[in-house]
């Protein structure tokens, strides 16, 4: 398709300008004053032009715990997710299509899906997660979470202490899962990458950290896990490494440019280098660390280092939604309290770069998309200068980051397409999608949790919780 926008804001350098904008076929191929129009004609007067931004690290399926998992520590949060995890592949293809339609109603043209997948069905459920993503037009990496060991070594102490049994796949069955959904659904012509995913070295053995490494070496994959979320995984680290974990990571030859971690929280200056030497980044999710306790991570710190730091929702269990402007909103704010140096603190146009070109740089697109660069990929989002959330007319910038934006994104480009358009998403049926939900939602009742019963006493022995 093409279009010409007319008229639209965007910010340049400190200040603003009026331009037009042509998108032909999948890119941008001009920006500039009184542009003859080609295509469709979008009055973009009043409505500001921004490059879409990359939710960076979430967990679709979580869609279904939204509101459900109690406020508590993310190694207990996690016995409670893991209870209540959904198990139908219409739930996953439903998990997606919500994550899907959240992020790009915020400003989103990207997620990065560390994709819980249903055992036994891993090929089925990444490909459910794809149909949705590909019906909704946004742009997705979809992360298959693997893991190789039992769910109590993620706590300290936890393989000698409590009882476990070996995990049910062998690493090199998982990893043979693996290549089948790489050969079989990555599809990036069509919008749709598969990224390996393990879940972080707490879960994970070296061996499946290196089977990882070689599938993104052969296939170019990009490369996402959690990293030192909280002061426990950085106690087993010491425990199983005798040191740092991102030190370990990097003599596995795990990290590099198409490589994301997610959380990242507890690291220290030498680890910082680390991530800036091999070009890695870290996806803030500071709403989910807020909710779960887990800390605040340096990103002050990361962006001073040279670090590549971007944004993330995280999954909606521990947010509980998928809002990229409130994602972009604490995850900026919640700094100006770590460094009184007010010249340090992340201004609202340096968190809509980080949220973009910072995404697109994290899922290793940077050169394609992610900026109002003629050439690139038009993944695009207007906003709406007359909404009211957006007014007064002040500071557009300020007042997206800053304030509360309701319903202001207008229109929406992925790729190109059109897929959002006076407010309205174009490509599925938002209130079948709906329905659908709450149909679902009447079957509720309150679960009752039993793995955490199961570890909560030795968590917080180790933690040095107890009474």
């Amino acid at each position: 398709m093409t279009y010409t926008l007319r008229s639209a804001l965007i910010p340049v350098d400190d200040a603003y300008a009026t331009v037009d904008v042509q998108i032909v076929d999948d890119r941008i191929a001009a920006i500039g004053s009184d542009l003859p129009t080609v295509g469709t004609a979008i009055d973009a007067e009043n409505k500001l032009l921004l490059p879409g931004f990359v939710n960076g690290h979430a967990h679709s399926v979580q869609f279904w715990q939204r509101g459900l998992i109690p406020q508590l520590p993310l190694e207990l949060w996690l016995a409670d997710v893991f209870d209540t995890a959904p198990t139908e592949l219409e739930q996953t293809y439903l998990g997606a299509l919500g994550t899907a339609i959240g992020t790009l109603m915020s400003g989103g043209t990207c997620v990065m899906d560390h994709l819980y997948v249903i055992a036994g069905h891993e090929v089925e459920s990444v490909a459910a997660a794809a149909r949705a993503y590909k019906e909704v037009g946004i742009r997705a990496f979809i992360a298959p979470l693997i893991q190789d060991m039992p769910f109590v070594a993620g706590y300290p102490e936890g393989l000698k202490t409590l009882p476990h049994k070996p995990y049910h796949q062998s690493t090199a069955a998982i990893l043979a899962i693996m290549e089948t959904i790489v050969t079989e659904l990555h599809e990036p012509d069509a919008g749709i990458q598969i990224a390996v995913g393990p879940t972080g070295f707490h879960r994970c053995t070296d061996a499946l950290f290196e089977g990882c490494r070689d599938l993104s070496d052969r296939y170019n994959l990009c490369r996402h896990i959690h990293l030192l979320e909280t002061k426990a995984q950085k106690m087993l680290a010491q425990e199983r490494y005798g040191g740092s974990g991102v030190k370990h990571l990097q003599q596995l030859g795990f990290l590099d440019h198409r490589t994301s971690l997610a959380h990242s929280i507890w690291l220290d200056e030498p680890d910082m280098a680390i991530l800036a030497e091999t070009q890695s980044t870290v996806v803030h999710n500071a709403l989910s660390n807020l909710r779960l306790g887990s800390g605040i991570a340096p990103v002050l710190k990361y962006l001073q280092a040279g670090v590549n730091v971007s944004f993330g929702c995280d999954g909606a269990a521990s947010n509980d939604g998928q809002d990229m402007l409130e994602a972009i909103k604490i995850g900026s704010l919640l700094h100006n309290v770590t460094d009184p140096d007010y010249q340090h603190w992340i201004t609202p146009r340096k968190a809509i770069n980080m949220a973009a070109i910072g995404g697109f740089t994290g899922v290793n697109l940077a050169d394609q998309v992610g900026s109002l660069t003629v050439g690139k990929q038009a993944d695009l989002v207007l906003y709406d200068l007359k909404n009211l959330s957006l007014l007064p007319r002040t500071d557009p910038v300020k007042l997206l980051v800053l304030g509360r934006p309701t319903a202001a994104v207008d229109s929406v480009w992925v790729r190109g397409q059109r897929v959002v358009a006076d407010g309205i998403l174009h490509t599925v049926d938002a209130s079948h999608f709906t329905q659908t939900v709450f149909d679902y939602s009447q079957g509720y009742s309150k679960p009752h949790y039993q793995t955490i019963h199961q570890v909560e006493a030795h968590y917080r022995r180790v933690m040095g919780l107890t009474d």
